[in-house]
């Protein structure tokens, strides 16, 4: 999965979501929030089921996307889901639990951070691990509420993520081995997946934690600049980058923030563009930027409801807004975008800043669907708390 949540595929028709003869296969998959990630004709993502012990326990599952079939499943952590409303939640669609971080693959390998901050990395063809480090013991953890949701991120040689104590929050691992190349910082981690980027020419690693922005060059480790930013209860949309500026946003009265980062020898720093205080709300769906708009589901705790919106990435302004999403999830694929509300259901949508243009849409999941679609080799999949689908974009 790309840190910007675009794919270089491209849909040249809507008219497969509409039939029902382009739906290749549909399975169980019980609780969470995890995503899929793909690689040539497999599907990664993880659910929660009862161990032989009767506990429950996180588990990474790969399916065939051609079938749907099983094709193995690896046991994770054991997690005592109680927190989150248990199962799929609350009748009003809100509340909820189970896995909520997404496997992240790449040339044969799958890397998943489990609820407990546990880093695996598994073979992609029979689910056997590799090797695997435990964050809260071996470096000091510290997790949070609600338990970790941030995926892994791959970077060069580098596996990266953030759980760590003092000293070590932010920690870079090697890939294949496992070994720990770099640890830095004190930060306190957040629920968002941190994001690869180029800035000013220079390669970053960008964190939400809980003091804010913090970018780090992923080959040594060091501070590049930090960007202050509020913190309250959660943090869980990652930040969205476009050229020199970031745009990141947060729920629980917190609102979104532009801001502008320059350079001046080797040096960074960060300034403010504008600030949405209790306003432009991304609980957890991170948007797209795409020519100078922010596409999104922009919200807070309006389950079922919330508007799928166009913003201005510049001065914050809203260009369109339609409600019936809730907050749920979207990608860009050339210049449409796939959508899928939280009540399962998926749409095709222009994405142009002039008006809400809906080419398709329908309902495709039972359960609730706070994970992301993902569109790889012409087919579209996504899952709810229930269920998982596939369906074919090639079909006309």
């Amino acid at each position: 999965r790309r840190s910007d949540n675009k794919t270089d595929e491209l849909i040249t028709s809507s008219s497969w979501l509409e039939k029902s003869s382009a739906q290749k296969w549909k399975i169980a998959t019980p609780l969470g929030f995890s995503s899929f990630s793909c690689e040539g004709t497999k599907a990664f993502t993880l659910i929660a089921e009862e161990d032989e012990d009767g506990l429950m326990r996180e588990v990474c599952i790969a399916l065939d996307t051609r079938t749907g079939k099983h094709l193995w499943k690896t046991w994770l952590c054991r997690m005592d889901y109680k927190s989150g409303g248990g199962n799929s939640g609350a009748p009003n669609n809100s509340g909820g639990d189970g896995p909520r971080s997404t496997p992240s693959v790449f040339n044969g390998k799958v890397w998943v951070y489990d609820s407990d901050m546990n880093l695996y990395c598994i073979h992609a063809d029979n689910g056997k691990i590799l090797w695997d480090v435990q964050v809260l013991k071996e470096h000091a953890g510290r997790n949070i509420k609600w338990k970790n949701s941030s995926a892994p991120l791959i970077e060069g040689d580098l596996v990266i993520v953030y759980g760590g104590g003092a000293g070590q929050s932010l920690l870079a691992f090697n890939r294949n081995t496992g070994s720990l190349v770099w640890k830095t910082g004190d930060e306190t981690a957040t629920h968002a997946t941190p994001i690869a980027t180029t800035i000013h020419g220079v390669r970053q690693v960008i964190f939400f934690c809980t003091s804010g922005l913090v970018s780090i060059a992923p080959q040594t480790g060091n501070e590049l600049w930090r960007q202050a930013f509020p913190f309250k209860v959660s943090t869980a949309a990652s930040p969205v980058v476009a050229g020199d500026l970031i745009y990141c946003s947060a729920g629980y009265g917190v609102g979104a923030g532009l801001y502008k980062i320059s350079k001046n020898g080797t040096q960074f720093s960060s300034s403010e563009v504008w600030r949405k205080k209790n306003d432009m709300f991304n609980h957890w769906s991170t948007p797209i930027y795409h020519d100078g708009h922010l596409y999104g589901m922009f919200s807070f705790k309006k389950y079922g409801n919330g508007p799928l919106q166009c913003i201005e990435l510049k001065t914050g302004k809203i260009k369109w807004s339609y409600d019936g999403y809730g907050p749920g999830n979207v990608i860009l694929s050339g210049d449409n975008l796939i959508a899928l509300a939280d009540n399962g259901e998926l749409s095709v949508v222009q994405a142009n800043s002039y008006k809400y243009e809906e080419l398709a849409r329908r309902k495709i999941l039972s359960g609730k669907c706070w994970s992301t679609p993902i569109l790889s080799n012409g087919l579209v999949l996504a899952r709810s708390t229930e269920e998982a689908v596939c369906i074919d974009a090639r079909v006309r």
